[in-house]
């Protein structure tokens, strides 16, 4: 695959993250097909993708859409929530794939091991992107923050073959990066996302409320989970994890706070389950971890 032609992209999930990069991608010059339900599929046929960002500006990109991927692509972005990848696979089935890269944004970190099972290991990367966009209606994206930006990193794919991928989404104008180690890439973000997902979700807060409410319990969190992480192989700045807590807005509110609030399945056995499973793993006691996965489970 070479960077000097437009790219095949599938992506699933044509949601907040996806539909974005997917509007990007095409916009791009790379040919983009997006897998959806019916509904979905036959909005973004009609009228493609509508994007309204302080980032990238306001704009429509035609893409194609499908129910399933039928035909072989240069690469895939699994953008689906963790509650809904199971489902969602059977929409790629790996007899379509080709040898395409497998590229899931998803939060946590047992997805890997799934999809490892299911495609060839050397057709997976690990990813994770720092984003706020949101999907207002099939087809529209907001995107709220003034970046996104993507980490790849893979312990089985070639090294060659993810920089290519990382160029092609460097292409549309995305923040991307190609990593040494996915664990680290992975863990940096758990250890971020977990602390500020549990602690909003469980005291039903934004980020200006928990930090100073519930100070205590977030900070807890993340010592706990950076813990695990060193378990695994991984040292978490925690001080830039703080210092990012305070910066944000106050009326921030995490993606598992939003889903609850919708009354939509929360993402917390592939968030704090992972968590509570990698420290269990490792032999680390997460007790503020396990109290918040148990209140929530619970509420």
């Amino acid at each position: 695959m070479s960077n000097e032609r437009p790219w095949n992209i599938a992506v699933l999930g044509p949601g907040g993250v996806g539909g974005l990069l997917a509007a990007l991608l095409s916009r791009a010059g790379h040919r983009v097909v997006c897998l959806a339900g019916e509904e979905t599929a036959e909005a973004l046929r009609g009228g493609g993708i509508t994007v309204s960002s302080k980032q990238f500006g306001d704009f429509t990109a035609g893409v194609s859409a499908d129910t399933e991927l039928r035909t072989p692509v240069d690469a895939v972005i699994i953008a689906v929530k963790a509650t809904a990848m199971p489902g969602a696979l059977d929409r790629l089935p790996a007899s379509a794939l080709g040898d395409a890269l497998v590229l899931p944004l998803l939060n946590g970190i047992d997805h890997m091991a799934l999809l490892r099972e299911r495609y060839a290991p050397e057709q997976v990367v690990a990813g994770t992107i720092r984003v706020e966009s949101t999907r207002t209606a099939p087809g529209v994206v907001v995107q709220g923050s003034p970046f996104a930006n993507l980490e790849l990193a893979s312990d089985t794919a070639p090294a060659e073959r993810v920089e290519a991928l990382a160029a092609v989404l460097r292409s549309a104008g995305l923040g991307a990066t190609s990593e040494a180690g996915e664990a680290e890439i992975l863990w940096s973000k758990m250890a971020f996302l977990a602390p500020m997902a549990l602690t909003t979700t469980r005291h039903d807060a934004p980020v200006g409320v928990v930090r100073f409410a519930h100070r205590d319990d977030l900070l807890d969190a993340l010592a706990e989970t950076a813990a695990v992480a060193a378990a695994d192989g991984v040292t978490v700045d925690t001080e830039r994890a703080r210092a990012m807590y305070d910066a944000f807005a106050p009326e921030t509110k995490s993606s598992m706070l939003r889903d609850a609030e919708a009354g939509l399945p929360l993402e917390l056995d592939a968030i704090g389950g992972a968590v509570l499973r990698a420290a269990a793993r490792g032999g680390v006691a997460v007790p503020v971890t396990a109290r918040l996965v148990a209140e929530i489970e619970g509420s």
